[in-house]
């Protein structure tokens, strides 16, 4: 039995745009191309697929997956080993989320009290299971920019690499924040903030309105990145999607 690609990007999430690019950069042949040009997938290439989209999830950029599947032998094992690394994955979300969690707690007493928030007296508290490898964005659905952040990911220190993962999670719970203190989505200190995001973004490729909106949806849609989002506070998904539609639609149009 196979699967024609808009089956397959119906049941795994991934755009039929994206399984293209996949099949253009080698990753993931279809099983055959059939006399209409559609690609159509077996049940070997959905598992190969589930395995790439792991990875990803993982942090795992696209030249290091092709990689790891040109050199594995035994698909059985190498889930084994996702799966191994899916629960490590596990166990370090529920560390940051506690970190952040005490983290926000922290700020709303210090505030109260008027006092230093003990956590940046010990500043290594607030970055308790970051790790930064982890926190590299998951754009499968944009493969563009994928490749982009890659390939200057890949000219980085280790340093520089740790440096700017901390500040997209810094950027994260100050989004937050500001959701915390009841400001509107399209609020001047929320907009500031995704001003910031957006320049950082176009520092790297043109990003057009329509892209950064799709980008805002992917926050919500995107496993990975919904994830990451609601880990810091319930809510922050959405509310980063709805920054973002109402800056393109300010800033953008």
């Amino acid at each position: 039995m196979d699967w024609p690609i808009a089956e397959v990007a119906r049941m795994s999430g991934v755009t039929a745009r994206t399984l293209r690019h996949y099949d253009e950069i080698g990753l993931l042949p279809p099983a055959r191309i059939g006399a209409n040009g559609h690609r159509y997938y077996e049940e070997r290439q959905l598992l190969q697929l589930q395995q790439i989209l792991v990875l990803r999830a993982l942090g795992v950029g696209l030249p290091e997956i092709g990689r790891i599947l040109a050199e594995q032998l035994d698909e059985v094992e190498a889930l084994r080993g996702h799966y191994r690394r899916l629960l490590a994955e596990r166990d370090r979300l529920d560390a940051l989320a506690g970190t952040v969690s005490r983290t926000i707690a922290e700020l709303e007493q210090s505030r109260k009290d008027g006092r230093t928030m003990t956590a940046i007296n010990r500043p290594e508290n607030l970055f308790e299971g970051v790790q930064p490898s982890q926190y590299e964005e998951s754009l499968h659905d944009f493969p563009e920019h994928a490749e982009e952040v890659a390939r200057r990911v890949a000219a980085m220190t280790p340093q520089d690499v740790e440096a700017g993962q901390r500040e997209r999670t810094a950027q994260m719970i100050r989004l937050a924040e500001l959701m915390a203190a009841g400001h509107p989505a399209d609020a001047e200190p929320v907009q500031a903030e995704i001003d910031a995001q957006y320049r950082a973004l176009v520092q790297l490729r043109a990003v057009s309105a329509e892209e950064y909106r799709a980008m805002g949806r992917s926050c919500v849609d995107n496993d990975a990145w919904r994830a990451a989002y609601e880990a810091i506070t319930p809510g922050l998904a959405a509310y980063q999607r709805n920054a973002i539609e109402a800056y393109a639609a300010t800033h953008l149009s």
